[in-house]
């Protein structure tokens, strides 16, 4: 068997390491920072659970996520999302309005117009869309209408990457969506005959989880197994193609190392990929294109309140905010509605976003103005009756990279470079896709393709 570097231990690194060592491989994952886990971080605080990242995973059907879950005996230890996470909240005028959930829900929500309502009617009318470079916005627009753009796509883009509809290119950001127009050409009536298909064939439903402890005991379970085999605090400084293979330096303690290997994974962030010395490669040029996708800053701010201050129930996933309302915050999870022990008991927990590509000054404002910011914005939607109990907050300068017009460039490059330098692999949210089952799809189809 072959020994494989695995460069970075977030989730995409260490799902590949993981199946490579569990095929039999002799793998050493090298990992800059301290601990494993990437961007998923869970923090207990005077009795809070805090998640930095992502809260949730979402299991599909039977995907890549529920069978790694499944091998590394952790499906069980999984906790559902309450069932009232089912239910969203937008912002209109003011004020939370729940998401339709339904087609003769549509009919009696506030979140829409009459016309709105109309136009959403007509969609199944509509032809298939032909530009293969269609932005989010103008995918919604042409098949949903402006209104459904700004008040439901709008929040929810802003929600899953932090971005602007118009800044995203549809098949590379909602790629189902893209299919289901191609293959049914009604996004309405073709989603619910899939619904109805899946049903049939006793497809899974999808199930959002976390873990009694947070998301962090996933990379924890995965770094454990892994052992010895991963190293932390290991910055990578020099990559190099070598006649029999490759070879990789890193410091560790203070000390410079250097080992051949067989094979390399790369699943570090894009904006890490200029700290590291590529040497020997052919296609060496597109590295730096391969680098070159855009991350914005987000600060996640948590707030914990008496429940008895907060005049909302607080009955659901949390709310999203559209552009249009104005306001300084993305959106606020419901934290401690969306999985038990969040918070102490006769307590709740606020997680709010802030900044992104809406509106990135913001997140780079101080820890003071922040509170107060999301402090004003919360007291008016969710009827506050007194300053927070507990604050914290945790900022991320570079958070979710964004499958913009370049995507396409980039997905070239890295296969140029793979293709061009066999051994050399790539992975990660930049590529395979930002939410975690992507990530671990991505990861695993890489590691398959080792052999």
């Amino acid at each position: 068997m072959s020994k494989v570097a695995v460069l970075g231990a977030g989730i995409s690194g260490l799902a590949a390491a993981w199946d490579l060592r569990r095929c039999g491989h002799k793998v050493l994952v090298l990992e800059a920072g301290p601990k494993a886990g990437g961007v998923i971080r869970t923090e207990a605080r005077e009795g809070y659970l805090l998640e930095a990242g992502p809260n949730t995973i979402a299991l599909r059907g039977d995907d890549s996520a529920r069978g790694l879950l499944k091998q590394t005996d952790l499906l069980g230890e999984a906790i559902d999302a309450n069932p009232e996470a089912s239910r969203r909240f937008v912002v209109r005028g003011g004020q939370l309005v729940p998401v339709p959930t339904s087609p003769s829900a549509v009919l009696g929500t506030g979140l829409f117009s009459m016309g709105a309502k109309i136009r959403l009617m007509l969609e199944p009318l509509l032809r298939r869309g032909k530009d293969p470079d269609e932005t989010v916005a103008a995918f919604v627009k042409r098949r949903l209408g402006r209104e459904a753009l700004d008040y439901a796509v709008d929040p929810f883009v802003s929600g899953v990457y932090a971005a602007k509809p118009e800044s995203m290119i549809m098949r590379h950001a909602f790629p189902k969506l893209v299919e289901l127009e191609k293959e049914r050409r009604s996004l309405i009536l073709g989603g619910m005959r899939l619904a109805r298909q899946r049903k049939k064939e006793g497809v899974p439903n999808t199930r959002l989880i976390s873990f009694r402890d947070g998301l962090a005991t996933l990379p924890r379970r995965l770094a454990k197994d892994l052992g010895e085999s991963l190293r932390t605090n290991a910055p990578v400084q020099e990559v190099t193609r070598e006649a029999s293979g490759w070879g990789v330096e890193w410091t560790e303690n203070g000390e410079t190392h250097k080992y051949g290997f067989d094979s390399v994974f790369c699943a570090l962030p894009a904006h890490k990929l200029s700290a590291i010395a590529w040497e020997n490669l052919k296609s060496q040029e597109d590295i730096s294109i391969v680098a070159e996708a855009p991350h914005h800053p987000v600060t996640v701010i948590y707030h914990g309140f008496r429940a008895n201050d907060v005049g909302h129930p607080l009955d659901g996933f949390g709310f999203l905010v559209p552009r249009k309302e104005n306001l300084g915050i993305l959106g606020t999870l419901f934290s401690s509605t969306l999985f038990p022990e969040r918070a102490p008991e006769g307590h709740v927990l606020l997680t709010t976003f802030v900044g992104g590509e809406r509106q990135p000054e913001m997140a780079e404002k101080s820890d003071d103005a922040l509170h107060r910011i999301v402090w004003e914005d919360l007291h008016a939607l969710l009827d506050l009756k007194a300053d927070p109990v507990f604050r914290h907050l945790r900022r991320w300068p570079k958070a979710i990279p964004l499958p913009d017009h370049g995507q396409d460039a980039r997905l070239a490059a890295a296969r140029r470079i793979s293709e061009n330098n066999p051994g050399l692999h790539w992975t990660g949210s930049h590529l395979a896709g930002v939410s975690l089952s992507y990530c671990i799809e991505g990861a695993l189809k890489e590691s398959s393709n080792h052999g």
